[in-house]
């Protein structure tokens, strides 16, 4: 089933939760150990027959030590609760990190196969398996997908095996529509670089992203006289407006960005300046900056 009736009735549910609730991360243990049982993890990691050695089934010792070496951190057997604090309360529901998870996810994608019978054993009462691989990637994505979806979770698994980040509506559409040039290829590096880094599951790749947009904004406000700064700015904001009133608006805009840069530790490390922490005020910060580079480029190259 790809929706359900109150998806139909009310439309999705907003893709916004940046980090793997223990309910979804319970659905996604779920989804593992139904590939485990159907053999759909056993081509990279068979349990072979003893009377021909073909594959059965799944190795779960060799599946768990690659998790552990390639995942470092990541706790097998996999668990979705753990002991209360005091001892004695019921066990409390449990995830790992959010990236932890999404660094599985990309690992089942990477190893798991669609499980077909070539024949059945009649004396160890088991199947021989071959694989699909292509197929079993197919449904797997499709799977985790609708995990994330129905339960708001702001990553997606694309076909290529890589999660990334679903960005909040407004955002992801300036970003997608954005394709402007200003034939300063650095500055157009630099932009290109911000968005690519925007999207990471990372937070702390994010933030990377809004740094990278804020020294943009600073090689931009010199394009128009690479010798006056302060002139080079007016000329860029008289071109985006000659009316004086949203001229006016535009020059306060400008000023509120640099400050906010020169103050919360955006392009700079002084112990003085405020961290950006909160993942929502990266995503506003990136989008009201990003919002104002789009519109001066857009009318400077127009004029």
């Amino acid at each position: 089933m790809s929706d359900y009736f109150s998806d139909r009735e009310n439309g999705p549910v907003p893709r916004v939760d940046q980090s793997i609730s223990p309910v979804v991360w319970a659905g996604l243990v779920a989804l593992v150990h139904s590939l485990i049982r159907r053999g759909a993890l056993a081509m990279r990691f068979p349990e072979l027959c003893p009377d021909g050695n073909m594959p059965c089934g799944v190795d779960e010792n060799a599946l768990a030590d690659s998790v552990r070496a390639e995942i470092p951190g990541f706790v097998w057997p996999l668990k979705t609760c753990q002991e209360a604090a005091d001892g004695y309360s019921d066990p409390v529901p449990f995830a790992p990190n959010t990236l932890l998870i999404l660094d599985f996810v990309e690992f089942v994608y990477a190893n798991v196969a669609m499980p077909i019978v070539r024949e059945h054993h009649s004396y160890y009462r088991h199947n021989h398996l071959s694989f699909n691989e292509g197929e079993g990637q197919v449904e797997f994505v499709s799977a985790v997908n609708r995990l994330f979806a129905r339960n708001g979770v702001a990553y997606e698994l694309m076909r290529d095996g890589h999660v990334n980040r679903v960005l909040p509506p407004v955002i992801g559409e300036v970003i997608a529509r954005f394709s402007l040039r200003t034939g300063d290829l650095i500055l157009d590096n630099m932009l290109s670089e911000s968005c690519a880094k925007f999207t990471d599951p990372d937070p702390l790749i994010r933030r990377e992203g809004l740094e990278r947009l804020w020294d943009g904004w600073e090689r931009l406000k010199c394009l128009a006289d690479a010798e006056n700064k302060r002139n080079s700015i007016t000329l860029i904001l008289n071109r985006a407006s000659n009316e004086p009133v949203f001229r006016g608006v535009l020059e306060v805009e400008a000023k509120a960005l640099t400050d906010i840069g020169n103050s919360h530790l955006i392009r700079h490390s002084e112990p003085t300046q405020t961290p950006v922490v909160d993942t929502d005020h990266v995503d506003y910060l990136f989008h009201r900056m990003f919002a104002l580079i789009q519109l001066l480029i857009q009318k400077n190259r127009t004029t």
